[in-house]
Formats: C-alpha cells, structure tokens, sequence
C-alpha cells in the first residue's frame, strides 16, 4: 500500500513539474552540422567516356534564427532564415573541364510551422524562398587554372522538415535538432551543359537550438 501511495506521489510531482515548463521562446538560434548531396548530372553530346558529372557530400552547417508570429491550438507558426553553407564540394568527371570543387550558400526566408512546441518532441515544417550563391574553385579538376566563369547566383525554393527533442532539464532553454533542407536552386559554375538548369542541393544534419 504503501508503495502505491509513493508511486501516485511520484507521478502527481512530474505531471506538475511538466505543466510548470516555461512557454516556447518568442525567438530562437540554432546551429547545425551535416551533409549535402546532390544527384549526378549527365553532359549530352560530348566524347568524354565519363560524362557524369559526380558530386561529394560536402561537410555543410546551417545556422538559423527564428521569431514565433502566433501560438496555435496545436503548436505554432514563426518566421525563419536559415542559411547553410557548403564550403568545399568535390567534384568528378570524366575530362579536365570542370572546376575541383566549389562552395555554395543558401539564404532562404521561410514560415515555420512547429507541431506541439512544447511536449517532448516538436516536428516542424518550414517552406521559403531566397538565394542561392555558387563558386567554383580557381583550379581545374586535373590541374589548371579555370577560365571561368566561377560565380553564379540564383534563386532558390527551400522545403525543411525535422524536430527539435527538448533536453531532460526542467528549466533550459536548449533543444537538440535534427533537420532535413532540401534547397532547389539553379546550377553552379560547372562549365559544362547538363540535361538540366536545376538541381536540388539535400541537406541533413543535427546539432542544438536555444531559445530567448
């Protein structure tokens, strides 16, 4: 008997503690780290025996601040502007036409749509627009100097997707994040004509979120 009593105790103390837990944060910081990938690209009417134009999964990082608009019955919506960077993408091709690598950031201003913000877990949805921004390297993939050009910008549609796990302490401010981008933009600085003009650039990572 006694030990039920200690249990209803128990669980009467974390429904209160749980109800007790501060509000969403009307803003919020967030850094992550991750890869990028993108799909192979073929170059039409060319000899080149490999006429696939291959990319790396580059080592990426998002960094993103968000303002809530409206607390919702069932969660709610907030501005956001993420912008993941790219630093180093590898290339490979079959001739000595193509830049090394290239680096490319994606600023893209979105409304977020949070599910439940402040149970455990809180999945969100996040759709915008903005730039995308590409640079090719100043060397060609075999050796070389690249004639350019070696800058191109272009616009970019964003769609995101992930959730953010509130940490197991009562009163902070943190989050762990793990998120899915995926930002369609134009293509970068390849000096070669593929079969398309576009092209998605996927990213996923993970890192940590704070609130204020």
């Amino acid at each position: 008997m006694r030990r039920l009593l200690a249990a209803a105790m128990l669980l009467v103390a974390f429904d209160s503690s749980m109800a007790e837990a501060p509000e969403e944060p009307a803003n919020q910081i967030a850094f992550t780290l991750g890869r990028t990938f993108i799909g192979n690209q073929s170059v039409a009417n060319t000899s080149v025996g490999n006429n696939v134009v291959r990319a790396g999964r580059g080592l990426s990082f998002d960094f993103a601040y968000a303002r809530q608009l409206k607390r919702l019955s069932f969660g709610s919506l907030a501005l956001e502007l993420p912008v993941v960077f790219d630093p180093d993408e590898d290339l490979s091709y079959g001739a000595n036409q193509v830049p090394l690598q290239y680096s490319s950031f994606f600023v893209s201003p979105s409304a977020r749509l949070n599910l439940a913000p402040d149970p455990v877990i809180s999945p969100w949805l996040s759709f915008g627009g903005g730039l995308a921004h590409f640079q090719g390297s100043k060397e060609l993939l075999f050796g070389g100097t690249n004639p350019g050009p070696r800058v191109n910008m272009s616009s970019a549609l964003q769609f995101g997707a992930g959730f953010d796990l509130h940490v197991p302490w009562k009163y902070s401010r943190a989050r762990l994040r793990v998120e899915f981008r995926d930002n369609w933009t134009g293509e970068p600085p390849l000096r070669v004509i593929t079969g398309s003009n576009r092209q998605h650039n996927y990213y996923i990572g993970g890192g940590i979120v704070y609130g204020f």
